[in-house]
């Protein structure tokens, strides 16, 4: 397919009709959805199927999976939490003091001011967790998913969600998904970004400098102090993540899918946010330029919008608009043949939970599917 083709099919795709709600976000607490008729002209639905790739359309109301109830025959796995000091890292030794600019996934087209004297540095800690499935053997190479914002989907880190409704902890998802099979008993480490300004820098920047920050400091630290080894194998490597951290997902997977090929994204900030000699336009050049231009790589990739998701109003040009970049995305995986889904969630905003409730545990066994242990 051309690129005039795809781009053609973007614009048609992008066209979507307004919601009669906007729902909170999951980021800040979010609200949970509100039920309203669908338009009589509104397209229709496609619910998603495991054994299909390809897009699709859901709209509320929105169910959690039972996948993240805890179920009492269901053997647990055990959640390790350790401090990691950016003082003793040689890739991200110190983070921008205050907030430093905007995180990444904020709102507004407009650069921060250049600031009069140069910004000030600050070491920082990351509070790492990682779950290791029941069973699991010290110092067997595993598979396993690196989840970035690894603090919102444990039990205790996150703060309580001021509206009360429940929260997508990712170990009990797992203990259940593992226990039926669904998918194979990977190892999830669960790390957060630098404070404030650190979380673009790290996420939005499309380079290799985030993926080896994981690969030498990350990862060897939970193979020397905890005894939990990882599997070479690419296809046993897959990553996650929300917003920016979504975009920092892929860069890991599309730089080295000779280490990661499974990716799973939700309101992935695939726009121009972080600038630089190899990108550009920032992860905007993913769909603007690189998919289309390079030759499909071995990567299996999940992704999600919502239909109010950040920018859904602004013009395309001014590459701030999360529900066109991702239907950008999902065109460009299609032309080049890849192996995706695409899940466009109607009423809800950006990386809304009740969504995330109702579609991870799908999300999380399709990206799985086909994977064959190596043993190595």
């Amino acid at each position: 397919m051309t690129m005039q083709k795809i781009v053609t099919s973007i614009l048609v795709v992008t066209v979507l009709p307004t919601a009669a709600v906007i729902v909170g976000r999951a980021q800040s607490g979010g609200t949970p959805p509100v039920s309203t008729a669908r338009a009589a002209n509104a397209p229709p639905l496609v619910p998603v199927r495991l054994n299909a790739d390809g897009n699709f359309r859901i709209a509320p109301p929105y169910v959690a999976d039972p996948a993240f109830t805890a179920k009492p025959d269901v053997p647990q796995g055990r959640v390790i939490r350790f401090t990691m000091n950016s003082a003793e890292s040689k890739i991200f030794p110190t983070a921008p003091a205050g907030r430093g600019g905007r995180q990444g996934g904020a709102r507004g087209d407009t650069a921060p001011p250049v600031p009069a004297e140069p910004p000030q540095h600050q070491t920082f800690q990351r509070q790492v967790a990682v779950y290791v499935p029941a069973g699991y053997v010290s110092n067997t190479p595993a598979p396993f998913i690196v989840v970035q914002d690894g603090q919102s989907y444990v039990p205790g880190d996150p703060p309580a969600a001021a509206d009360g409704q429940p929260r997508p902890f990712m170990p009990v998802m797992l203990d259940n998904l593992i226990h039926e099979k669904r998918i194979p008993p990977i190892v999830a480490v669960l790390v957060p970004p630098g404070p404030g300004g650190q979380r673009t820098i790290e996420y939005d920047t499309v380079s290799d400098r985030y993926m080896n920050f994981v690969e030498s400091e990350l990862l060897p630290r939970i193979t020397r102090d905890y005894q939990v080894a990882f599997t070479t194998d690419p296809e046993g490597r897959a990553t996650f993540g929300v917003s920016s951290g979504a975009a920092a997902a892929l860069t890991i997977a599309w730089l080295h899918p000779n280490l990661y090929r499974r990716v799973i994204s939700y309101s992935g900030t695939f726009v121009a946010l972080q600038r630089n000699a190899t990108a550009l336009n920032g992860a905007w050049d993913f769909h603007q330029t690189f998919i289309p231009s390079s030759a499909r790589k071995p990567l299996r990739i999940w992704l999600h919008v919502s239909e109010n998701d950040l920018g859904a109003t602004s013009p395309v040009e001014q590459m701030r608009n999360w529900v066109a970049a991702n239907n950008r995305m999902a065109a460009v995986l299609k032309a080049k043949g890849y192996p995706y889904q695409f899940v466009f969630s109607e009423a809800s905003g950006h990386v809304e939970r009740s969504v995330v409730m109702q579609t991870m545990p799908e999300a999380f066994e399709w990206v799985w599917k086909g994977y064959k242990a190596s043993g190595r």
